[in-house]
């Protein structure tokens, strides 16, 4: 991935305004996909869909897509408001083109919020590891961190620590993974984001734990998961890193449409960002989301109020890189 730059005080504004864009592509996304395009024009940022990386099977109706834009777009915030720089923000400004999802616009009668810039230095710090977190328990402390971030999104967020609850969530994912893995369509999309030869996007690293699962070498894999159910080997895989995991976190809205989405997406990397900044990662479980229904399943299971829109493991694991980035002038214009 490209070392991102400094942030330049005295930069042109709209140069400025592109740097802030290195930290704002820095934000998760399913499959690593990287769902997004950004328009530069004066002191305005227009976010964008980039509905060419949609993934039809796992995410029909693109929930997914603008959940990561959304966390794009809460990165975006959290650089503005460390550069000092008000602004403005209208969500799904356009009536005739559904891909742009929120304007951006820097100035001086705008918003500024200094405890959302000061999780700035967390952004190069969160990534997703999907390797087994320490068996330490998460403080509440933090617990109720992560409940407020989501809540300053207008999210509610749910923390799941108690090891029965936990084991109910983890058969619930095995379950997922076991009907999302006999679909080949599934399995021929996922396959086709974790072939090895991807350099800057999709996810070339979780082809890394399929190896040790099927005794596989690594350019056999992608073909692996193209052909052959794993279902049961991934469930009992999954199983045991829940069942591991000290917390289950579920982000949940009122609503289920597109401006809850986007609002989940900025309150998925608040939450991910107040938990980097206290040492701890987080990796995703959103199969029982992404699963017909096993989300209304879910949802009852944790007795929310809302729809559940996404589902994270959190506690502190080993280093890991960051995922691949696409080089930023193929998605800055």
């Amino acid at each position: 991935m490209t070392a991102v730059p400094p942030l330049a005080a005295s930069a042109h504004p709209e140069a400025l305004l592109k740097s802030l864009l290195a930290y704002a592509v820095l934000a998760p996304s399913s499959h690593n996909s990287q769902p997004w395009r950004f328009i530069v024009d004066g002191p305005t940022i227009a976010v964008c869909a980039d509905r060419v990386r949609a993934l039809p099977v796992v995410d029909p109706f693109d929930r997914e897509l603008i959940i990561s834009c959304g966390a794009a777009l809460l990165n975006l915030r959290v650089a503005l408001d460390h550069a000092g720089l008000a602004h403005t923000i209208s969500t799904f400004p356009s009536e005739v083109d559904p891909d742009l999802l929120a304007l951006v616009r820097v100035c001086d009668d705008g918003y500024s919020d200094a405890s959302l810039g000061a999780l700035f230095d967390a952004i190069p710090e969160r990534v997703t590891t999907r390797a087994p977190f320490e068996s330490t328990a998460v403080p509440d402390t933090l617990q109720r961190e992560l409940i407020a971030a989501g809540a300053a999104e207008g999210v509610e967020v749910a923390c799941v620590d108690a090891i029965a609850h936990r084991a109910r969530v983890a058969e619930l994912v095995a379950e997922a993974d076991r009907q999302q893995f006999a679909d080949p369509r599934f399995r021929r999309e996922l396959a086709s984001w974790i072939d090895p030869r991807r350099h800057v996007d999709g996810m070339p690293a979780f082809a890394a734990g399929v190896p040790t699962l099927l005794d596989f070498a690594a350019p056999v894999v992608t073909m692996a998961v193209r052909t052959f159910d794993l279902g049961n080997g991934l469930a009992a895989l999954h199983h045991q890193l829940v069942g591991a995991s000290p917390l289950i976190v579920c982000l949940s809205t009122v609503r289920d449409d597109r401006d809850a989405w986007l609002a989940a997406g900025q309150a998925l990397e608040r939450v991910l960002l107040v938990a980097a900044r206290a040492g701890h990662t987080a990796s995703y479980l959103n199969q029982p989301i992404e699963t017909a229904g096993l989300r209304a399943h879910l949802r009852h299971m944790l007795g929310l109020r809302g729809e559940p829109q996404l589902l994270l493991r959190v506690g502190r694991g080993p280093h890991t890189p960051h995922s691949p980035r696409r080089p930023l002038d193929e998605v800055v214009s």
